[in-house]
C-alpha cells in the first residue's frame, strides 16, 4: 500500500483523511500540495491504479477517496464500486476530465458521492472534498445542471408496452 507522500496536515480536531487515486504523478503531486496547504486535511495515501486504490482504501481507511476514471487495470468506476461496497465510511469524489453523461451516470451508479472536473477552481475542489467527507452529494455546476435537466425530463415510453409496466407492478 502506498505510503502518504505529503506532510501530515493534522490540526486541532480530526482532519479529513484523503486518499488520492490518479495515474498521473503530476496531478497527484499538485492535489497533494493543495491539500498540504490547507488546515483540516490529511493525505493518508496515493494510488496510481484502481487496484491500488481499493487496497489502500481498505488498509488506510480514508474518509474521502479522490478518484480518477481512467487508470491502468481496474478503472475508477469499478474501483469506486468496490470501495463503496466493501469499505465502511469511505466516500468517493470522482475528479476527472470526462464530462459526458455516460461517465457521470456510471460514477453515480457506482456509488460516488461527488463528481467534479479536473479544471475546477481550488476552492471548488476543497468544498467538494469537505462536502463528500460530510456524506453530501456534490457535483460541479455544469454537471449539476445536466443532472437536473435529466431528472426533470419526463420518462420516455418509446418502445415500452404500458400494459407490461402495469402488470409488473
Amino acid at each position: 500500500v502506498p505510503a502518504a507522500t505529503c506532510r501530515d496536515c493534522r490540526v486541532t480536531g480530526s482532519p479529513i483523511r484523503i486518499l488520492i487515486a490518479d495515474d498521473h504523478p503530476l496531478f497527484r503531486a499538485g492535489l497533494c500540495a493543495l491539500l498540504d496547504s490547507v488546515a483540516g486535511t490529511e493525505v493518508v495515501g496515493e494510488a496510481a491504479t484502481g487496484e491500488e486504490a481499493v487496497e489502500a482504501a481498505r488498509v488506510l481507511g480514508p474518509e474521502v477517496v479522490v478518484m480518477d476514471i481512467n487508470m491502468p487495470g481496474l478503472n475508477g468506476i469499478d474501483a469506486t464500486r468496490r470501495i463503496v461496497d466493501s469499505t465502511e465510511g469511505v466516500n468517493v469524489l470522482v475528479m476527472t476530465m470526462h464530462d459526458d453523461d455516460e461517465a457521470v451516470f456510471a460514477a453515480i451508479r457506482a456509488g460516488a458521492r461527488g463528481y467534479q472536473l479536473k479544471g475546477a477552481a481550488q476552492d471548488e475542489t476543497l468544498r467538494a472534498i469537505r462536502a463528500v467527507a460530510n456524506g453530501e452529494a456534490i457535483f460541479g455546476p455544469g454537471i449539476a445542471e445536466r443532472l437536473q435537466r435529466f431528472l426533470a425530463a419526463p420518462p420516455s415510453l418509446d418502445g415500452i408496452n404500458v400494459g407490461q409496466i402495469a402488470t409488473a407492478c
